[in-house]
């Protein structure tokens, strides 16, 4: 194998283009590109930039051989593998809609992952469906009788007659369909203009990272979701810069090798969500960090999920020796219904905390200000200013704009904003008006600076009080047993008063200590939020998640109900 690809002398635009076919047609005239590692940091492909391009011609005139017209969606495995990427610039060039489409979280996933992609291909409606051999199984029987030009793999496609003609890609025209990771209910496909992906990659790498000549990237992120996409394959690729993949599951099973690539490789800008960095600090061992240096490190951005300045303190105590420097850490808020990146955190300043009185919270949704060690306060993330030329505004339940420091829901204006839900108009009008999004999620201004507190449809409201789920689950997860991600809350609704939910993901077998903990969290519980919880023990890695690490309280929620309604016990440890 050759040696890794590095930046190039080509002098760096940042991604001032019109498209993605624009931006990868600069890139490609330099010497950077795209390398794949395995589970040991080995390189397994380097894919230039210029190699990309070429090979992404090539199969949009194969794809444009099969007949299809401008606007025709094809399905993507998004495997972290060039051939997902080539497949996605293919359809760039050949004027069709890439729809990524997600790989199985686990290879015993085998009548879920099928579920999943027949709701997925019923929304989009593929014309074609491109992904590697291992995966043609699962595509054909979730297709089941739906009739498509080409199911198959790059190689099958590469023997077909092929198109010499190209049209013509104007920043109006979709470029792809981004699905949400589905926290609250079944994922639906935003569509994202070229003119939308250039604006948000430009804010990002302008504003949001501060990208600069030198600079170099690496993610485990899976390509299928928006971070993993805009920020690590197309924002690097529009900044011409170098970036380093590693598998999603081979970071789970070794997250240490995320940070050992870093180091070879003298990585200066990577981000991950909250559990991304627990992970390292629970399971690098002192031996692999001996020889991390990640003194490089520039940008450690975080975002997905709601972010807890615990997690990140904890991360920077485990990594001290080894180089790295917290004010590195760079909050940022986004959804894919805005591309992907809203707002970003001021850079070389670290992590940034808002303490605020709870009760008044609670009962008056304001933010006011707190001792940071005052024990009735929580803390919010500062998640920094909006992007140029984006705007947010703060609104109450009547939809009127709220003053700084007041919670309500967060809706969200400009270039980066979608443009609708495919096929999907009744969802599209529920938070699309005038070009401002109702993001769905909860959160305040202080000094024009965004904070998330939550999602609104989380919200626990008990007799009048406003209680922020993750309140409850960051207390919990501070038992000695118990580690962050353990616990989700969720309300059932019942006729005289709403039934706080807490489900914890128990190691312990043992059944007196087992009702130890009930006891113990319950009582926590009654004396920090006065009220009462029901409080359940799951197995470990049962609590449903999204595609991007949130918790999926509103698929929990289902879940218990079934689970009531059919009157069974839980699943043993």
């Amino acid at each position: 194998m050759s040696a890794t690809l590095s930046n190039q002398a080509l002098t760096q635009r940042l991604a001032d283009f019109s498209t993605l076919v624009e931006a990868l047609d600069y890139a490609a005239s330099g010497q950077g590109g795209m390398n794949f590692y395995d589970r040991h940091c080995r390189l397994n492909a380097a894919l230039e930039y210029s190699t990309l391009r070429s090979n992404a011609v090539s199969i949009a005139q194969r794809l444009l051989g099969l007949k299809l017209n401008k606007g025709d969606r094809v399905a993507l495995i998004a495997d972290t593998h060039p051939s997902f990427i080539e497949s996605f610039f293919a359809c760039q060039y050949a004027g069709l809609i890439a729809v990524p489409l997600l790989v199985p979280a686990s290879l015993g996933s085998h009548r879920s992952y099928v579920d999943k992609l027949k709701g997925l291909f019923a929304n989009c409606t593929p014309a074609a469906v491109l992904g590697l051999e291992e995966w043609l199984p699962y595509i054909r029987e979730a297709l089941g009788d739906t009739r498509q030009v080409f199911v198959g793999s790059l190689e099958t496609l590469g023997q077909l007659p092929a198109s010499q003609t190209l049209p013509t890609v104007s920043p109006e025209d979709i470029a792809y369909l981004q699905y949400t990771s589905g926290s609250t209910r079944f994922p639906r496909g935003v569509i994202i203009t070229q003119r939308a992906v250039m604006a948000n990659i430009k804010g990002i790498v302008v504003d949001g990272v501060g990208i600069r000549a030198g600079d170099r990237c690496a993610s485990w992120l899976p390509f299928y979701h928006d971070m993993g996409l805009v920020g690590f394959v197309l924002a690097p690729m529009a900044a011409q810069l170098t970036v380093d993949y590693l598998h999603t599951r081979d970071f789970a099973t070794r997250p240490g090798q995320w940070l050992k690539l870093i180091s070879q490789n003298r990585v200066t800008v990577s981000v991950a969500p909250p559990f991304g960095y627990d992970l390292c600090t629970r399971r690098v061992r002192d031996l692999e960090k001996t020889p991390l240096d990640l003194s490089c490190w520039r940008v450690a951005g975080i975002g997905a999920e709601p972010i807890r300045a615990s997690v990140l303190s904890r991360f920077a105590d485990c990594f001290l020796d080894t180089g790295f420097d917290p004010a590195a850490f760079t909050p940022c808020y986004g959804l894919a219904e805005s591309t992907l990146a809203v707002s970003f955190a001021r850079r070389g300043v670290g992590v940034q905390v808002d303490h605020v009185a709870r009760s008044v919270l609670e009962h008056q949704l304001r933010a006011q200000a707190s001792a940071t060690d005052d024990p009735a306060s929580c803390a919010f993330t500062n998640c920094g200013a909006p992007l140029p030329g984006h705007r947010v505004e703060i609104r109450n339940a009547a939809g009127q704009q709220v003053a700084e420091r007041e919670v309500g829901q967060i809706f969200v204006q400009g270039p980066s904003v979608m443009s609708g839900y495919f096929n999907d108009p009744q969802s599209t009008r529920a938070v699309l008006e005038d070009g401002w999004l109702n993001t769905g999620d909860l959160g305040y201004l202080s000094q024009g600076e965004l904070h998330i507190t939550g999602r609104s449809k989380d919200l626990l409201i008990v007799r009048g009080r406003n209680i922020w789920p993750q309140d409850i689950e960051y207390l919990v997860e501070s038992e000695p047993e118990l580690r962050p991600g353990d616990a989700i809350v969720f309300v059932v609704p019942v006729d005289d008063e709403p039934q706080v939910v807490v489900q914890i993901q128990c190691r312990i077998r043992e059944p007196e200590g087992r009702e130890r903990l009930v006891r113990t969290l319950v009582a926590k519980i009654t004396s920090e939020f006065g009220l009462t919880a029901d409080v359940h023990l799951v197995p470990p890695h049962s609590l449903p998640r999204t595609s991007s690490g949130k918790p999926s309280r509103a698929e929990a929620l289902e879940r218990f109900l079934a689970q009531a309604n059919t009157d069974l016990p839980y699943p043993a440890l």
